[in-house]
Order: C-alpha cells, then structure tokens, then sequence
C-alpha cells in the first residue's frame, strides 16, 4: 500500500512539472518566437510609445471625438466581464437600450442605429463594431472635431480601411476594431 502511495506521488510530481511547468514554458516560447506581437496580448502604443490598450479587449471611449465601442454591462472592466442577462421582457434592458439610442440621436445620428451599438455585448469586452456602427458615428467626430468635407470623406475612407473582412473570408462579419481606428484617426 505505501509503495502505491510513493509511485502515485511521483507520478503526480513528474506530471505536475511536465504540465505545469516545463509544457506552459515550451507553449509559451514557441509563442512568442513565431507570433511575438500576437503572444504579448497584441498591445498596442501610440505615437509616444506609451500604452494604450490591447487590440482584443474593448476600451472605454466617451469623447465625442472619438469612436465608440459596444456598449459593456462590466463597464469595460476585465476582471468582472459579463453579461447583464437582461432578458426581453426586462425593463431595465429597454430602458439601457432607450437611454442609448436617445444618446445617439442627440448627437445627430437620423439613421437607423445597429443594434450591437444599443446592446451590451455578452462578455462586454468586445473590441470590434460593424463598419454601420463607425458609419453613423462620423457625423458626431465630424462635427466635434469640426471637420470640413473633405476630411469628412477621408474619415469614410478611414473606416473602410479599418474595416477587417471576415475570418477566412466566411467566417464572422465585417468589424472594425475601435482602438485601431481611433489611433488611426488621431493621426488623420
């Protein structure tokens, strides 16, 4: 019985060290050999070198100058992502919904606004909006940052710039990342 004891500890002990040191390890430099942005959350810096965020995870941009991600029920807080779990019928989601699309009609958006931009996402990190959901807020940039027509049609270019297609051409929607296009648009 204490021979059973001492062989299953060693097992233990020699598959704690493979698993739980020696493969992480491995993983983790061949990672970082073959896709080093990728393997470092994909940070991303602006034209100072300080950093500004990672390009998977949703930043919290209020200005009106600026680009505006999905709406987050964690307040873009990483640590306690989640969804609201609102269903339908709740009354505290149509009224979230309510307050957001009065917010974007007193910006001046007349079109019809995508509902990802009126719904929190389900982990409330999601960093990328439709190419519609930039389209309708260019109309606020613009008139924030008191753009002239002419850089009103480079800001439309910049979004189909911006604009990632579809993972392996079939996979997801078109999006445009936030961050992306607001570093982008700093520099416009």
């Amino acid at each position: 019985m204490l021979q059973q004891i001492l062989i299953s500890l060693r097992i233990f002990l020699l598959l704690t060290v493979i698993c739980g040191g020696i493969y992480p390890l491995l993983v983790t430099a061949v990672a970082n050999l073959a896709f080093p942005q990728k393997a470092q959350g994909s940070l991303v810096y602006d034209a100072n070198g300080k950093l500004i965020g990672s390009e998977f995870i949703a930043q919290k941009f209020s200005s009106a100058h600026y680009f505006w991600p999905r709406p987050s029920a964690g307040d873009y807080a990483t640590v306690s992502s989640a969804a609201s779990n609102k269903g339908p019928t709740s009354a505290d989601l149509k009224k979230s919904v309510d307050e957001r699309k009065a917010l974007y009609e007193k910006t001046g958006v007349s079109q019809k606004i995508p509902a990802e931009m009126l719904f929190a996402s389900a982990s409330g990190l999601d960093p990328h909006i439709s190419p519609e959901g930039a389209r309708i807020q260019v109309e606020r940039i613009a008139k924030a940052r008191k753009y002239t027509k002419t850089k009103i049609a480079e800001l439309y270019a910049l979004i189909d710039k911006t604009t990632e297609a579809r993972q392996f051409g079939f996979l997801g929607e078109e999006r445009v990342n936030v961050l992306k296009i607001n570093v982008a648009l700093d520099k416009l």
